[in-house]
């Protein structure tokens, strides 16, 4: 429109049904409120006159512009909403509930946890469910760097190079949903011992590297073996049935044994006569001497310096060829030591196997307890889980304790004694028991050695120092009293 505005005049025969159409001068058509369609020159309002309707800045409704602004500005909104959720600058909320969608959960979570000495370490594993349950589970990883698995409890494991599988042992394979279970083993390495980072259940990832706990330094000083926690599908560890005890021989220390030594009738400064003092590997700075100073009967005891290292390992022993012996063969020692059992593996007893290429089988410790270990794969007895090590136990510090054991050469059976007591883990009985034995039957469930020496000593595989004496020892086919 040109100029002032016109005078606005309504036109009476187009007011319809509440509907007010208006005509101006110049031809164009407007709306008044509440209008549907404008009034053009063809609708039949009067051409003559100069009507003209007012312009409505906005030529609609104030109203009903505002509804249509809200309208427009909110699909905007959601259209910017809709792109930030694309390009992920902000969490998906639940529509009911305004909260952030819960991500997926992994198939299963696994924690890592590592006891670990200079070139060897032992790993407890927990494994947990987080999908459908499952009567059987395969757990799989592969090594970073020259990890070896030597032996295993609680899983049958296998590995072939870096890549390694562990599979449910006949009594732990059922995982319910949110079940966990755990297993464990004992390795060598060399350089870095990292933590595995691809762990998957029956092949689905768990999502990433499993959960390590702290690693102990490279030689520690203090045990770390944690107390058992009991899972909802790991297996409660029975207590092996113990058959009746032997009674030991009546008399003196000497009663009963087919060979009996105190020492008293050394009269150098090293083991002579029926002993040999001999170094396995190579001769170092470890050492047996006689001595006159510390003794449990009489005057007279050997004495070993202990030393870490492969070339300090030191013994002194004897040919296992008296008459009568048999194949059940009893042994009793009195010991003392100056250093708790480290957390590697030490060992102050050996004897040759002739079955078993001439390796030995081994008395010591490690984790702080007691233990049994086959040369030739690594078995320990027991198991080194922290259950099969809290069936174990210490051998105390600057005090003689009386050792005795059993070896039944024909049916491939062990039992220990400490101060009287039968120690629990370390009974070997052919049935195979959780944390006890299992892990030493997997692998040779008919082991039978035959053994041709008895060496008393020190060898120490980077668990540290220790000095120790033996005395009144005693070899017969019946257990020998303390």
């Amino acid at each position: 429109m040109h100029g002032a505005f016109p005078q606005v005049r309504p036109h009476i025969p187009c007011l319809s049904a509440g509907i007010s159409h208006f005509h101006v001068s110049n031809h164009e058509s407007f709306y008044t409120p509440g209008s549907c369609r404008p009034c053009k020159q063809s609708s039949g309002c009067a051409r003559s006159l100069r009507s003209a309707c007012l312009p409505l800045l906005a030529h609609e409704d104030p109203q009903r512009k505002g509804r249509k602004t809200v309208k427009a500005r909110t699909l905007v909104a959601l259209l910017m909403v809709v792109l930030l959720l694309l390009v992920g600058y902000i969490p998906v909320k639940n529509a009911l509930t305004g909260t952030p969608a819960a991500a997926a959960a992994p198939a299963c979570a696994v924690t890592y946890q590592v006891n670990q000495w200079t070139g060897g370490f032992t790993a407890q594993v927990q494994l947990t469910n987080n999908s459908a349950a499952v009567s059987s589970w395969t757990l799989t990883w592969t090594f970073s760097g020259t990890q070896q698995i030597t032996s295993a409890w609680s899983t049958v494991l296998t590995q072939i190079g870096k890549a390694v599988t562990a599979q449910n042992a006949t009594y732990n394979g059922s995982l319910p949903t949110g079940g966990s279970t755990q297993f464990g083993f004992q390795a060598s390495f060399t350089g870095t011992n990292s933590t595995p980072t691809n762990f998957a259940l029956n092949g689905t990832s768990c999502g990433g590297s499993g959960t390590a706990t702290p690693t102990p330094g490279i030689t520690p000083t203090t045990t770390s073996t944690p107390a058992p926690t009991p899972t909802s599908a790991s297996t409660r560890t029975p207590i092996p049935t113990m058959t009746p005890t032997p009674t030991p021989s009546a008399g003196g220390l000497c009663a009963g044994a087919i060979f009996c030594d105190g020492f008293e009738t050394q009269t150098g400064s090293t083991p002579t006569g029926s002993w040999t003092v001999s170094y396995p590997n190579c001769q170092g700075t470890g050492t047996v001497s006689v001595d006159r100073t510390v003794a449990h009967t009489g005057t007279t005891s050997i004495r070993v310096d202990g030393r870490d290292g492969y070339c300090n390992h030191v013994f002194f022993g004897l040919p296992l060829t008296f008459a009568g012996l048999g194949t059940d063969l009893y042994v009793r020692f009195y010991i003392r030591h100056t250093t708790a059992l480290p957390t590697g593996h030490v060992t102050d007893v050996a004897m040759r196997d002739t079955n078993d290429g001439n390796n030995d089988l081994r008395m010591g410790g490690q984790n702080g307890a007691l233990q049994w270990n086959r040369q030739s794969d690594d078995a320990t007895l027991p198991a080194q889980s922290p259950a099969g090590v809290a069936l174990s136990t210490p051998l105390p510090t600057n005090q003689w304790e009386c050792m005795q054991f059993e070896v039944n050469e024909a049916q491939g059976t062990m039992r220990t004694w400490l101060n009287g007591t039968e120690v629990a883990g370390l009974h070997l009985d052919n049935v195979p028991t959780p944390d006890i034995d299992a892990q030493w039957l997997q692998n040779r469930p008919n082991w039978r050695p035959a053994l041709a020496d008895l060496r008393l000593g020190w060898e120490s595989y980077s668990g540290g120092n220790d000095t120790l004496w033996f005395d009144d020892v005693a070899i017969g086919a019946q257990r020998l009293g303390c």
